[in-house]
């Protein structure tokens, strides 16, 4: 198990004139409707509790008004949470006082907006070294450090040009290579890809996964696309009303939704895609009747299908780290394509 980067332990955030005291009279059944009805505040987040561990990307998603970028925004107290913990690295950042908390989001953590966020009186290179200006860099070696990460998120070439002369994916590029010029250990992404047009949206999350994987930076990813949720996150945390109602792996979540809410989502997911060798595996009885090539446990149901298809004898599935863990057939893929199918009939 990788070490927690960041635990949330039931935090709240309440909006109106006396949120400590609406959180002590909340009772479970109330909902968010009656308690604005009943006390005219509202509540963004309820009761919120998750770890998200180093290296990962953990995927915050819900609808409009689900509560998803207040949480965000908590992570690093942009907005101050009204009860519970937050830590980071094992530190209570509800804690900090304001010298230590502008230290954690210099170094520690970096945020990408939604809307860019750029300077429009700034060039490209300008926007990029500004975290890097007030950390108190060099400027020399901000400079280098700047045109390293423009390199690194295909941006060479245009240090020289100003924001509005840039489309929208390269101007989301350029917030994202201000974020990662402070080299942190952490990145908060506020639905960063969602005003973008669709394709631009597919190249930049293509981006994305091609940085983490040279950077294995810990990233909070919030969204309320649950195609894009599937495609980036190593688990997921879906909200409704404040609340959290399941977290789970891409794979786990459609498989099992936990209720009607989650199975919405999960409704047009092309399950062949995400579904695993995982999935449909069955338990190791004899181990030396083992034949055919050992398959990787994260193998999707869609490469399953060719592997298996002309063989009658089970196939060893092994773990990342090459550990037998499991056995798969052709019964097993058809009859789970076979409900696959008839999910997508339902639907």
């Amino acid at each position: 198990m990788k070490p927690v980067k960041i635990a949330c332990q039931h935090v709240w955030k309440v909006f109106g004139a006396a949120p400590a005291h609406i959180v002590t009279t909340v009772t479970p059944e109330m909902t968010r409707s009656e308690v604005l009805e009943q006390t005219g505040h509202v509540l963004a987040v309820r009761d919120v509790s998750f770890d998200v561990y180093d290296g990962e990307i953990f995927v915050i998603m819900g609808l409009s008004g689900s509560g998803k970028s207040t949480l965000i925004r908590c992570l690093s107290r942009l907005i101050e949470p009204t009860l519970g913990q937050i830590f980071v690295n094992g530190a209570d950042v509800t804690a900090l006082d304001n010298s230590q908390l502008r230290e954690l989001r210099r170094r520690t953590m970096s945020m990408v907006f939604q809307r860019f966020g750029l300077f429009s009186h700034r060039r490209v290179l300008d926007n990029v070294v500004y975290g890097l200006e007030v950390q108190g860099m060099a400027k020399e070696q901000r400079l280098a450090r700047s045109q390293d990460i423009l390199e690194l998120v295909g941006l060479r070439g245009w240090e020289n040009h100003y924001p509005h002369e840039l489309s929208g994916g390269m101007q989301q590029r350029v917030g994202l290579a201000r974020a990662l010029a402070v080299n942190p250990e952490i990145l908060l992404c506020d639905e960063p890809f969602s005003a973008l047009d669709p394709l631009i949206r597919r190249d930049m999350q293509n981006e994305l996964i091609r940085l983490q994987k040279n950077l294995r930076k810990t990233l909070v990813f919030i969204t309320h696309d649950f195609l894009e949720a599937i495609k980036l996150g190593d688990r997921i945390a879906i909200m409704k009303d404040g609340e959290i109602v399941q977290i789970g792996t891409p794979e786990q979540i459609v498989a099992h939704p936990v209720n009607d809410y989650v199975r919405e989502f999960t409704q047009d997911v092309p399950r062949v895609k995400v579904l695993t060798a995982r999935s449909v595996m069955k338990p190791v009885h004899d181990k030396s009747a083992l034949i055919g090539k050992a398959i990787a446990i994260d193998t999707t149901l869609e490469a399953l299908i060719p592997l298996t298809v002309d063989s009658d004898q089970d196939l060893p599935i092994v773990d990342e780290q090459q550990n037998l863990v499991g056995l798969v057939d052709r019964k097993a893929v058809m009859l789970a394509l076979a409900d696959t199918l008839v999910d997508i009939g339902g639907a």
